[in-house]
């Protein structure tokens, strides 16, 4: 069965390739499971239908079957359940991803997300940067001693983490933890993602020339 991923028809520049969309495309890619783009108007984001698809009005939202998903946490641990090339069969393996895809959201995004938003006003001194170097200092130590986060090999935890530690303004200061450097460029190198950041670029790309036509 052919899955649906919904996004927006269109947004404004700056967030594109990295409106969250991109994690479901990378994972379907990487993972081989067919699936479709749906779109909901951006003006229309806070109408009734998505709403009742999304109920905070973001994007994305996963439909398989009768099933229907939102936040891209959940969205991406259901699709690994689909497939052993993102999550492994076995007991240990699957509880190592699952820590991670865990740790992802609630120990760096949960820190990095707030850091640079309170960035964009450029303050004297940020109050989180000492709680988000903490996070990073602890992460590099980790990935220092191995080449995934789970079971030895690429897994939807490694697309979560890589998804959330490649956005501009925290990749600049990437500069003092070498280890996730280096991981963050193996991640970033593989032709699953490559493919579905263009894949939204160009999706955006179409929606501008079909809004400048009226």
């Amino acid at each position: 069965m052919t899955l649906t991923i919904w996004t927006y028809d269109w947004v404004p520049p700056p967030p594109r390739g990295h409106v969250r969309d991109i994690r479901l495309r990378w994972a379907c890619e990487e993972a081989g499971l067919p699936y479709r783009i749906a779109t909901v108007r951006f003006e229309d984001r806070t109408g009734p239908d998505h709403l009742a698809r999304q109920p905070f009005a973001q994007v994305p939202a996963l439909q398989d079957g009768d099933i229907q998903l939102f936040e891209s946490g959940a969205c991406l641990l259901h699709l690994a359940k689909r497939s052993e090339s993102l999550m492994p069969g076995d007991a240990k393996g699957r509880a190592e991803t699952l820590e991670w895809v865990i740790a992802g959201l609630n120990s760096v995004e949960m820190v990095s997300v707030p850091w640079w938003f309170i960035g964009l006003s450029s303050p004297p001194e940020n109050p989180l940067e000492g709680w988000l170097t903490s996070r990073l200092a602890r992460l590099d130590a980790v990935l220092a001693t191995r080449d995934y986060l789970a079971a030895n090999r690429f897994t939807v935890a490694d697309l979560l983490m890589a998804d959330i530690l490649r956005v501009p303004k925290l990749r600049a200061a990437l500069i003092d933890y070498p280890a996730i450097q280096a991981y963050l460029t193996r991640i970033l190198d593989r032709p699953a993602f490559r493919k579905s950041l263009q894949d939204q670029l160009d999706h955006f790309a179409t929606a501008d020339a079909a809004r400048a036509k009226g």
